[in-house]
């Protein structure tokens, strides 16, 4: 079963950091994400730009596009993992590690998901390629 793993944190905490602090954490996670990817769980890893070059598309009676993100939430969705996982609790697991590679506050909303469009994901170790949801 494949999850998608989203990261929120306060953005403005996260883009405080030091050019040797971003690095220090995404050394962190290369170690997590290291770990996902040799055994083949590991896909898409996203790391979103700032919410100040989102726009939302509100439905209604009109479809109106707006700037920003606009979710009900104090701390704002800074990207997301792609897990192979046999389990839920395999899942949290991997979201546990990714938290502990990650300093501050912060929540990892983990949710199954269901491709409709399965991908080859290229840049796997030794440059192997996995077809998820194939």
């Amino acid at each position: 079963m494949l999850y998608a793993i989203f990261c929120y944190s306060r953005e403005d905490v996260v883009g405080a950091w030091t050019s040797a602090e971003d690095a220090a954490v995404m050394t962190r996670l290369a170690i997590v994400e290291q770990k996902l990817a040799v055994t083949g769980r590991l896909g898409p890893v996203v790391r979103l730009l700032p919410t100040t070059t989102a726009v939302t598309l509100r439905k209604g009676r009109e479809t109106l596009v707006i700037d920003g993100p606009f979710a009900e939430t104090r701390e704002q969705l800074l990207g997301f993992y792609v897990v192979d996982c046999e389990g839920l609790e395999q899942a949290i697991d991997a979201a546990r590690e990714l938290a502990m590679a990650n300093p501050g506050t912060g929540a990892y909303e983990i949710r199954p998901i269901g491709l409709y469009r399965p991908v080859a994901v290229r840049g796997l170790p030794g440059g192997a390629m996995k077809r998820f949801g194939a």
